[in-house]
């Protein structure tokens, strides 16, 4: 027999690390155990499954060929032993053994040679009055999403509260308001949905999106209690108002479930996260750990990071099955990519929003853009909104969002970035990265090398551009008059906005700019729009060329301001 290894934890990162040392290691003594009852499934599947896209939930533990990943499978097709419905409670390092309660009480001490610690995490308690209400859930395993799906389907639920906007209270809203028709409201501490993924201005745009379908928000509102009748949550209450709620979905972030480490004396981070080193070894050569519970370094920053994604707990799964079968790997610094879908629309990013690289010490700034996703006579196209943040001095790229109605196409976009990050990319190597193109896939100028060059123009002082808030910040002194308002676009793009607007909307095509130069307003400051930023930033050019200087383009124009919510 070979050595025995114990695995903690059965549900990515442990399932994952277990079959990759099977596979190489076949004589390896394995054993699985989890204090649940459902084991290896898919976690970023729950609201799938909630919202009835997954129509029942064994499909989230079901292999691609339909077999159920439970105790009889791990023990017939892999040849590894599992313990459910068991805690570990203690690791003995000296003595290498760890304590065990069984579900009816029983008690034991397992010998291992090596020990992985796939503990996961949990959702974040926020210690509220009332969270122990009927009808109040979280979202930390299938079993949660076993009884909010039995709640709903039973008719339970007319109004629902969701607290928190993130990845998941984000994904709850939509299958909560969308299969089920159920009135939705997101209650979110921070002024915009999606904090430290995304910048305002795509967040703000996600909000629109889902403020059409039905789904309400309030931004920087902090939940104070739980009201209920007879036992069952009834109201919501913030530090503004009271929300009615047949159900609430508590989806306010997670923290890792570091503390078994950390009473085995393993070095933990600032959230408790284990510490573990490239190989995935925690401070105890013999134990080594992933997933939801570890932390890692950021390739941006250096620093250690919490990255709770399914993603990396399978990839650093393989990482430790490798390295305990003697084969060295090692699992690389991340860059935290994502994305999250949103009714017909996905928010994505990869690496740091411009805010978070601004508190890392960067001297950092963002550009934003829109451009339709393939050629612009393919009959097929939808417009896709991106923004790049990177660093003014070095032009090193920092990271990367965007937003857009085909998703694939967003995403792809997105992982293109996201492979060069770790390798300190300039604003060059995005300019002119490589993307196969045809029509029905892409532009010959593909969005991405677009933005690098959105990004090369203003760095190099070319570019003088306003963003969405910023135009929404000009607007009444546009309408006063104090700014001039100039639209790049053909007449007849224009006209309805001058008939809309004759007090101050004023078309000039791109074209025709030079030749009417009279007619523009002395000693007042102007403001170039076009329809996605384009004709704007030539008209620019233009007039700076010709000494005009007061003046500034719109970063993607009407259509972008349209998608960010204003209305003109």
């Amino acid at each position: 027999m070979g050595k025995r290894v114990l695995v903690v934890g059965a549900v990515a990162l442990g399932s994952k690390a277990a079959c990759r040392l099977k596979r190489l290691e076949p004589d390896a003594e394995v054993l699985l155990i989890d204090q649940d009852e459902h084991i290896s499934y898919g976690g970023c599947g729950i609201p799938y499954y909630v919202s009835g896209d997954v129509a029942d939930a064994s499909e989230l533990q079901s292999t691609s060929f339909h077999m159920l990943r439970d105790e009889r499978f791990f023990k017939d097709c892999k040849d590894i032993d599992v313990l459910t419905r068991t805690r570990v409670t203690a690791i003995n390092r000296k003595g290498k053994t760890i304590d065990i309660v069984r579900q009816d009480g029983s008690k034991d001490s397992l010998a291992y040679d090596k020990l992985v610690i796939g503990t996961g995490s949990r959702v974040r308690d926020l210690a509220i009055n009332g969270q122990n209400l009927k009808g109040i859930f979280s979202v930390g395993s299938l079993r949660d999403a076993i009884a909010i799906k039995s709640t709903i389907a039973a008719g339970q639920a007319g109004t629902a509260v969701v607290v928190g906007g993130g990845f998941i209270g984000l994904e709850m809203a939509e299958a909560l308001a969308d299969m089920w028709g159920i009135e939705t409201t997101v209650v979110e501490i921070a002024d915009q949905i999606m904090p430290g993924f995304v910048g305002p201005e795509m967040a703000h745009m996600a909000q629109q999106h889902m403020e059409g379908q039905g789904v309400s928000f309030r931004l920087g509102e902090r939940v104070i209690r739980f009201e209920g009748e007879d036992g069952t949550v009834a109201r919501v209450v913030t530090d503004k108002e009271s929300l009615e709620a047949d159900l609430v979905i508590i989806a306010a972030g997670i923290v890792p479930n570091g503390e078994l480490a950390a009473d085995a004396g393993l070095e933990v981070g600032w959230n408790g996260g284990i510490v573990v080193d490239a190989h995935m070894r925690t401070t105890d050569p013999d134990i080594y750990a992933g997933g939801d519970c570890v932390l890692v370094a950021n390739a941006l920053t250096g620093k250690p990071g919490y990255y709770p994604l399914g993603s990396l707990s399978n990839r650093q799964g393989r990482v430790i099955g490798d390295n305990l079968a003697g084969k060295e790997s090692v699992s690389p610094p991340v860059v935290g990519s994502f994305v999250v879908k949103l009714f017909e629309t996905c928010l994505c990013g990869a690496g740091l929003t411009l805010k978070r690289a601004l508190e890392e010490g960067f001297d950092a700034v963002s550009v934003r853009m829109c451009q339709l996703d393939r050629a612009h006579f393919y009959p097929t196209k939808e417009l896709m909104y991106l923004e790049l943040v990177v660093d003014r001095k070095t032009r090193q790229i920092l990271g990367i969002q965007g937003s857009g109605s085909k998703g694939d196409a967003t995403v792809g976009r997105i992982n293109a970035v996201a492979a060069l990050l770790p390798r300190k990319p300039v604003v060059e190597d995005i300019s002119n990265m490589e993307f196969a193109y045809s029509p029905p896939f892409s532009s010959a100028m593909d969005i991405v090398n677009a933005l690098g060059n959105v990004a090369d123009n203003l760095l190099d002082g070319r570019m003088h551009p306003i963003g969405c808030e910023e135009f929404a910040e000009k607007w009444e002194a546009i309408q006063k008059g104090d700014i001039c308002l100039i639209d790049c676009r053909a007449r007849a793009d224009a006209k309805v906005y001058e008939e809309k607007y004759p007090a101050f909307w004023k078309g000039i095509p791109q074209d025709e700019l030079l030749q009417r130069l009279d007619e523009l307003p002395e000693g007042k400051p102007l403001v170039l729009i076009c329809n996605t930023g384009v004709r704007s930033y030539e008209a620019q050019l233009n007039l700076r060329a010709k000494g005009h200087t007061d003046n500034v383009t719109v970063f993607g124009g009407v259509a972008m301001l349209k998608h960010w919510g204003m209305d003109i």
